[in-house]
């Protein structure tokens, strides 16, 4: 049962985030380098992905596929969260927030890996 509600909380947050790429797509757009080319078709097909796989989290054939998806995901943007640490006078958050979402990362894919194992 516990495990339930940390795979419904995990699913919810992880499209509510994707839907901040659509809200705050300034700020995403923002925290991805200027040298990479299409930032604003990157952050919204990102935010569709998170939407699209916290969704498929929620549904028990296509749970442990999207767990899998997820950590992979993550690993993926990890990247971009050194770029924001490293460039934190670039946003209206605090350095320190950007340095401890490093380590929060490994936390967010052991998570998502625990919840949707079978």
């Amino acid at each position: 049962m516990i495990k339930k509600i940390f795979l419904y909380i995990f699913a919810i947050l992880f499209m509510l985030a994707g839907m901040g790429h659509f809200v705050l797509d300034d700020f995403f757009i923002s925290s991805i380098p200027e040298w990479v080319p299409e930032r604003p078709f990157i952050v919204y097909i990102s935010g569709v992905v998170e939407i699209v796989l916290g969704a498929f989290l929620l549904y028990p054939t296509t749970r442990r596929k999207a767990g899998i998806a997820i950590a992979i995901f993550l690993v993926l943007v990890f990247p971009v969260n050194i770029y924001m640490a490293f460039h934190a006078e670039n946003y209206n958050t605090p350095e320190v927030a950007l340095w401890i979402r490093l380590p929060l990362q490994f936390l967010l894919i052991w998570w998502v890996m625990k919840v949707s194992k079978r």
